[in-house]
């Protein structure tokens, strides 16, 4: 096991960063590689230092507090906000160069849900950037983002806009538009904020089936109950706290590192660990 020791700052962890047996099985440069990023806003620090490399075809979750940075690093890794130092790097290149291997899933609270889309629509925009600046949609991205409705389970609501539809609706759509753009990672932020268990089981069920695949999943997470779901866990407050197997990163310490003490959601994350399956133990 490997430790890195991070410095402490106003609202960050005290704490030694653990990052334990977290290898890539296939030769070549990994999905996503980041190197000592850091960000602030308004001169405030909200990344402090944080390295990690993810390997492919892997399901990665991001858990930590509010405010601790986990959408941040999304958004810095897909060049949304600009890092004050450090690198990303997507499969050994920056961003701008494979732009399009890299698919995106936002909060619902950051989509403007009043604009005039349908939702097979959204789905379609998942094949905008491989048509070229005056390319347009034909009969072969159409049937590509129906394949992609029908994957999710919303095929009958293509035609619906997508003010019409639920929560767990809406994210499964762009779940549907991420799988249309055919990329090697996806991005997810909190893909299960206020769906319902069935929802939520079956974006578990295409997760794993996208794994599978070899593509590499990175998922903004709140919910301690479906840690054990992970292949990889990223405990982070501002720096990372640990990262590795879920089975070796998800203890009593760490969580409580991470959270600072708050036992009502340590005590889940308990629960969880007590009734997991023997891998899990």
């Amino acid at each position: 096991m490997n430790s890195t020791t991070q410095q402490s700052g106003s609202q960050a962890v005290d704490a030694s960063a653990t990052v334990v047996g977290v290898e890539s099985a296939v030769a070549g440069p990994a999905p996503i590689e980041v190197v000592n990023a850091m960000v602030a806003y308004d001169g405030r620090p909200v990344l402090r230092s944080v390295s990690f490399t993810s390997p492919k075809g892997k399901l990665v979750g991001i858990v930590g507090p509010n405010g601790a940075g986990k959408s941040t690093l999304l958004k810095a890794i897909l060049g949304l906000v600009r890092l004050d130092s450090g690198t990303v790097r997507v499969f050994g290149q920056p961003l701008k160069r494979v732009r399009r291997r890299v698919a995106y899933v936002p909060q619902t609270e950051a989509v403007d849900w009043d604009f005039p889309v349908t939702a097979m629509d959204v789905v379609m925009m998942g094949s905008y950037a491989g048509l070229g600046l005056f390319g347009r949609p034909g009969t072969r991205q159409r049937a590509a983002a129906q394949l992609a409705l029908e994957q999710v389970g919303m095929a009958d609501f293509a035609k619906r806009h997508i003010r019409r539809l639920s929560g767990g609706q809406q994210q499964r759509v762009f779940l549907a538009r991420a799988l249309c753009q055919q990329a090697d990672i996806l991005l997810l932020d909190e893909p299960f904020a206020g769906v319902d268990a069935a929802t939520e089981q079956a974006i578990f069920d295409l997760m794993d089936r996208l794994t599978a695949e070899g593509k590499t999943l990175i998922v903004v997470n709140h919910d301690l109950s479906v840690l054990d779901r992970f292949d990889l866990l990223m405990l982070l407050n501002q720096q990372i706290v640990a990262f590795g197997p879920t089975e070796q990163v998800a203890t009593d310490e760490n969580l409580r590192l991470t959270y600072g003490g708050r036992l009502s959601l340590l005590e889940r994350a308990d629960t969880t660990l007590q009734h997991a399956g023997p891998e899990m133990q």
